[in-house]
């Protein structure tokens, strides 16, 4: 079992305010990211969504607990249906200049390994390599 968390940094020719909304507001993060209707920017509040597609094979549960305006925002992620494993996924921003650094924290992967194959560790690197390296720039940077 490997338990060190899933680290992915990727820096943006845009603002911090830009970067934040991205992160934060329903209507941006359906261009990028996934389709969170429920999503309130609130510790304590909870958040449902599936993956993009008709299939909606995976509910996604996540609890947000603790926020740091335009500095973080922390939130479990977990699978009801398919495990009873909890991680918390964690976004930090900086302004460096002209460039915002974005890094996401995945802790706890392990937790889902009596899920299935699915639920891989490099499922996840893959997907949040591809969340962030491309479909998160193409909404910045546009």
């Amino acid at each position: 079992m490997n338990a060190k968390p899933i680290i992915v940094e990727q820096s943006y020719k845009t603002s911090i305010e830009n970067a934040w909304k991205a992160l934060t507001d329903v209507d941006s993060m359906k261009q990028w990211y996934f389709i969170i209707d429920d999503f309130e920017l609130t510790e304590g509040a909870i958040f449902n969504f599936y993956e993009p597609g008709e299939k909606r094979k995976f509910h996604h549960r996540c609890l947000i607990k603790k926020i740091a305006y335009m500095k973080m925002l922390q939130h479990t992620w977990t699978y009801p249906d398919y495990s009873d494993g909890e991680s918390i996924i964690t976004w930090e921003l900086e302004q460096t200049g002209t460039e915002v650094r974005v890094k996401l924290t995945h802790e706890g992967v392990e937790r889902f390994d009596d899920a299935g194959p699915d639920f891989k560790r490099e499922n996840f690197e893959a997907g949040w390599n591809e969340i962030l390296g491309t479909s998160l720039r193409t909404i910045l940077e546009a």
